[in-house]
């Protein structure tokens, strides 16, 4: 019975990564990066790279890993802001690469010290993929192999939230208040699908206004109403009335959204 791989064995696989020309530097994510993890969670590797990349050497390292031959998405397979990679099978457990272009990355570090962000179209995340997801995963993640010590320079500086980034983001907090705006118009007419995406905006606006005015990286939607719930000045019971809006999707749970809002909003000094 083979084992599932351990620390060591991913440590390993990283150095073989970063020897890929193109390949400059290899971050652990996710759960794992967090202590968070369960025995059987991914491991997720963030493969930073400059082109050229040699996709061919970077699938014979994934293929000797997995013990079968691998297929590698090269940058631009997977959409415009998830670059591509490899979903990998090693004994049992899932490693993900993810690839990440390290010149865009530092682009959007500038941006997000400047106040300025994006929120992009990409598979995978149906809120958008908002651009300070690239410096909070260096924040956040744990650099496993890194020959010239680029990824650990930068994760250095991201470990300092930006305050022009705070501001741009609570600031944007207006947007929610837009959103159930939205919502409140096409409720009583029962378009549910609109009503839910409304919402949906409205309280993913509100979480990353809640993270960034406590300087808190928020990478994606995944767990963060509850993430945001745990800040403090997050109303009471914030992931809970969010989710009963969403489950509703009525014009009283419209109604319901708007007041959360306002009070994040006034939380936030909005």
């Amino acid at each position: 019975m083979t084992r599932p791989p351990s620390e060591p064995d991913i440590a390993d696989l990283s150095a073989r990564l970063a020897s890929v020309p193109g390949v400059r530097a290899v971050a652990l994510g996710g759960s794992r990066a967090r202590g968070a993890h369960r025995p059987e969670s991914d491991w997720d590797l963030g493969v930073y790279y400059r082109r050229p990349l040699d996709l061919g050497a970077l699938a014979a390292v994934a293929a000797r890993a997995q013990g079968s031959p691998a297929e590698v998405t090269g940058p631009g397979g997977w959409g415009p802001w998830v670059d591509g990679g490899a979903w990998l099978r090693i004994d049992g457990v899932a490693v993900d690469l993810i690839l990440r272009d390290l010149d865009r990355v530092r682009a959007v570090w500038a941006d997000c010290r400047r106040g300025r962000y994006e929120v992009g179209v990409q598979p995978g995340h149906p809120l958008g993929f908002w651009s300070p997801c690239y410096p909070g995963e260096v924040a956040l993640g744990r650099v496993l192999a890194d020959p010239e010590g680029e990824l650990a320079a930068l994760r250095a500086e991201t470990l300092h939230y930006p305050e022009a980034l705070r501001r741009a983001l609570v600031d944007a907090s207006w947007e929610a208040e837009f959103s159930v705006a939205s919502a409140e118009k096409s409720a009583p007419r029962g378009d549910t699908l609109h009503v839910s995406l409304c919402l949906s905006r409205a309280f993913g606006v509100l979480a990353q206004a809640l993270h960034a005015h406590h300087r808190v990286w928020c990478l994606n939607e995944k767990g963060a109403l509850a993430a945001a719930a745990a800040l403090p000045d997050a109303p009471p019971g914030f992931a809970e009335r969010a989710g009963a809006c969403l489950r509703g999707l009525d014009t009283a749970s419209v109604r319901a959204a708007g007041d959360l809002v306002r009070e994040v909003r006034a939380a936030l000094g909005r």
